[in-house]
């Protein structure tokens, strides 16, 4: 039996006596939040690689505001305040320090510990999606990035050039620096696909949210996916980089078709991977028949 109680949706008391009791903690989150907004603006998403921290935070408020008629409460718990004190020890540390994971992390504990002491375990649970989507705005650790894109960037460069030797180009490497013709290009960081292997996996684990399959299989399925997609999309970017450069020259191929093509090859491994799940879903439905 269901420790909590699902709130009507004709009757909103409860979510409005939830809202009064948590207006002043959440106007002292604000005052939090807002400093972090804007520095966040100026410094991490002002870059490519965490251009996608907006999205994010939008994302989650709306995660947040589309929950509110289908919230659960149960008797609220202590527990809630102890992640409190470890949320402020964090944001106090990491804006002091500008360390982005704990300035940023800080606030998925201090969201849990008002949770549990005004809606105990229930009201948490039905956000707990809501709170792990918060991780997508904090940045991967350097030490974590530079093992990863290295490795990445060694395997883009080798299916880049293989690729592009079996059509037929005059396509040489060494190490990450593809040589074609008279160009010489070097696979940059941004290229390794490692931020959008990130923002990839936010997008996905969005939809399999949404989505709501039943299915293990199906969602591990999609999971799973969402890598090799990601690291294949950007083997075809760097590859529409090279032949770019080859035939219309090194300005073509580092002006605007540079980043308009990251933004077209993001676009690409979405529809792939609604794809794959759409043929999945095909498959399902002929199995169901065929079982009929």
């Amino acid at each position: 039996m269901d420790s909590g109680s699902t709130l009507p949706r004709n009757l909103p008391g409860e979510i409005s006596a939830l809202l009064s009791r948590l207006a002043l903690p959440l106007v002292g989150l604000l005052i939090l939040l807002v400093p972090t907004v804007l520095r966040l603006a100026t410094t991490l998403w002002d870059s490519d690689e965490q251009a996608h921290g907006p999205i994010v935070l939008l994302i989650v408020l709306w995660l947040f505001w589309s929950r509110r008629e289908e919230v659960k409460f149960s008797p609220p718990s202590w527990l809630g305040w102890p992640l409190l004190v470890v949320g402020a020890v964090m944001y106090a540390l990491g804006r002091s320090q500008q360390v982005y994971l704990f300035e940023i992390g800080a606030f998925i504990p201090m969201l849990a510990g008002l949770l549990l002491v005004y809606g105990g375990w229930a009201l948490l649970k039905s956000y707990r999606f809501a709170l792990f989507f918060i991780l997508f705005m904090i940045p991967l650790p350097g030490s974590v990035v530079d093992m990863l894109t290295g490795t990445l960037k060694q395997y883009v460069s080798v299916l880049a050039e293989n690729a592009l030797y079996a059509l037929g180009y005059p396509i040489a490497r060494t190490g990450v620096m593809l040589t074609i013709g008279p160009y010489e290009l070097l696979v940059a960081d941004a290229c390794s696909g490692l931020h959008s292997m990130f923002s990839l996996y936010a997008m996905g684990l969005l939809y399999l949210y949404l989505a709501q399959y039943k299915s293990i299989s199906r969602n591990l399925l999609i999971f799973l996916a969402i890598a090799p997609i990601a690291f294949l999309a950007n083997v075809a970017r760097v590859m529409i980089l090279v032949l770019v450069t080859y035939h219309f020259g090194d300005a073509a191929g580092q002006g605007f078709i540079h980043g308009f093509a990251g933004i077209i090859i993001f676009a690409v491994a979405l529809v792939l991977l609604f794809s794959l799940d759409s043929l999945m879903g095909l498959f399902t439905l002929r199995r169901k028949g065929a079982a009929v």
